[in-house]
């Protein structure tokens, strides 16, 4: 069975898991429906570099 030759430090642990982590979405404010989007993304009004790219058509 493998056993490792001597025990890994906390810091070399530390430096292997430093990149193991929770990204934050980059979050825009939109100034053309006042709302803030995910940016390169379609705002939910359907704004896009502010012109309408998406119709807001609501049919049931």
């Amino acid at each position: 069975m493998a056993v490792p030759a001597r025990k890994t430090s906390k810091q070399k642990k530390r430096q292997r898991r430093g990149h193991i982590k929770l990204n934050t979405p980059n979050v825009q404010f939109d100034a053309t429906t006042g709302e803030y989007r995910v940016s390169h993304h379609v705002s939910p009004k359907g704004f896009y570099k502010g012109s309408q790219v998406v119709s807001e058509n609501k049919e049931a």
